[in-house]
């Protein structure tokens, strides 16, 4: 017997051979995702931006308690301080903070200390994780599986963007404390990730290591 009040839950009618050619649609579309390294500075609306970061907020999570908060970062100043903070972590990462092992895995990404792409792109949705707060965001109500929760919303995120003809790329400097002052958030919200949002710039590439993606039958399997 339920004890809470509840609304009808709805789907659209649909044949199975609709909900087939929806999926592989949707799976198709999504398989030309790649992380873009090379922004332009043209200009993306912010209503996409306001769009993506909706359809975000509809994710699954922990108790309703929806942990999450997205700072919107677009002024040059702010854009400029985030990428000479983040630099500098990456600095420390590739003179010795990685190990090897780890440098090896990274190469053929070509990947290194200079991330131009945060001064350049026009949108930089820094995305933070609710330790604390609940639905009120009262800063003190304990939140429940909070890192899945966030995970789940930032693929919602990147999903949606991409849907709407954006690149996108995923920035994770570590520590990433200076984001939290940066973005004058509160010290209960964790920095998970910088999401780079905009067009690829003319000639933009991507590495040939990045399109090695597992098959079908080594990422599932059917019991």
């Amino acid at each position: 017997m339920r004890s809470h009040d509840a609304v009808p839950y709805t789907l659209p009618e649909m044949s199975d051979e609709e909900r087939v050619a929806r999926a592989t649609a949707f799976r198709d579309r999504l398989k030309e995702r790649r992380t873009c390294r090379y922004f332009s500075d043209d200009p993306v609306p912010r209503e996409v931006i306001e769009a993506a970061i909706e359809a975000a907020g509809t994710a699954p999570n922990g108790a309703n308690h929806q942990p999450w908060h997205f700072a919107v970062v677009s002024s040059p100043e702010r854009k400029q301080e985030i990428r000479g903070a983040a630099e500098a972590e990456e600095r420390n990462f590739y003179a010795g903070k990685a190990s090897e092992e780890w440098l090896q895995a990274l190469a053929p990404l070509g990947t290194d200390e200079d991330k131009p792409f945060l001064e350049t792109a026009p949108w930089l949705i820094v995305v933070f994780a609710q330790r604390k707060g609940g639905i009120e965001e009262d800063g003190k109500t304990q939140n429940y599986y909070v890192n899945e929760s966030v995970g789940i919303a930032c693929g919602m995120l990147i999903a949606t963007l991409h849907e709407a003809g954006l690149a996108t790329l995923t920035h994770t400097p570590s520590p990433m404390r200076f984001l939290r002052e940066l973005c004058g958030r509160p010290d209960w919200e964790k920095p998970l990730m910088v999401v780079v949002v905009g067009h690829p710039a003319k000639g933009a590439t991507v590495p040939v290591h990045a399109l090695n993606k597992k098959p079908l039958a080594q990422i599932a399997s059917w019991l």
